[in-house]
């Protein structure tokens, strides 16, 4: 993850893959803005699946592929078995997720697996415990205290922190209101990358922002959903006898890729 994370005020685009050809749209995309990315795969992804390697490796290689550096990442993993076949298929950076944990056992469990996964080289992306409803830091009212996010750091070894500012996940508007001040706050007391989940429901401007008072890793999965679903609804609409799927699915994955372009400018990723 060494190679992609850039200098202070650049923005860290790291994008959901479902499907092949998103992670083919997402490569394109940050190929055309001559930027690093991270595709991610979910564990609520490899349940649709049903496995993970079949998926994982084909990302890998369309990583290996890529004109511009990219990390495979394995996001909001709960199960510890997934973490060790995400780091055997040579993923380079996971998020385990032990946020709904006890605080004391989220501690020693996130830093086991850091501890693990440092000694194959590969980055740990970690989060606070619950707070407040069952969107936990993520929920729009959830804030993260900057004296409890470096004693957790330090506590567990992990290599980046996902914080609470006022971002929810799968949101599908674009009006979520930023606690700029905070994330200024949380970046000067913390020594590890930030990230952002739930970055769907961010305005351009606010991401910006974001950027600029100290957030790194921004995570974005629903958007370019809609984005892709939207090219594809759109074609079967202008041409309801179509019916094969690679003539649609490129609408999807052109779209993907022209957003991509534009989101990693709006981060200032580079």
């Amino acid at each position: 993850m060494n190679e992609v994370v850039g200098a202070p005020g650049r923005g860290l685009g790291a994008f959901n893959v479902i499907q092949l050809e998103q992670a083919e749209a997402i490569v394109t995309g940050a190929e055309q803005a001559g930027a690093p990315v991270v595709l991610q795969i979910s564990e609520n992804c490899v349940a649709y699946h049903g496995a993970l390697a079949p998926l994982g490796r084909a990302v890998l290689a369309v990583g290996q592929a890529a004109a511009v550096p990219v990390v495979v990442h394995l996001d909001h993993a709960t199960s510890d078995e997934l973490v060790r076949e995400a780091v055997d298929l040579g993923f380079g950076s996971v998020m385990f997720d032990a946020s709904r944990l006890p605080h004391d056992a989220n501690v020693a469990s996130t830093a086991e697996v850091a501890t693990r996964c440092h000694a194959g080289g590969v980055w740990v992306e970690a989060e606070l415990g619950e707070i407040g409803g069952k969107d936990g830091v993520h929920a729009p009212h959830a804030r993260t205290d900057p004296g409890e996010a470096a004693r957790y750091v330090a506590a567990t070894g992990v290599d980046a922190l996902a914080v609470a500012v006022g971002t929810s996940h799968a949101m599908l508007t674009r009006d979520t209101v930023l606690d700029l001040p905070l994330i200024g706050r949380l970046a000067a007391a913390v020594p590890v990358p930030l990230v952002l989940h739930g970055s769907s429901g961010v305005p351009d401007a606010a991401l910006t922002a974001a950027v600029e008072h100290g957030m790194t890793k921004i995570n974005i999965a629903t958007h370019l959903n809609r984005v892709y679903t939207g090219a594809v609804r759109d074609r079967l609409a202008a041409d309801p006898g179509l019916v094969d799927p690679r003539r649609y699915v490129r609408d999807g994955r052109d779209a993907v890729a022209a957003e991509v372009t534009r989101l990693l400018k709006v981060i200032r990723a580079g």
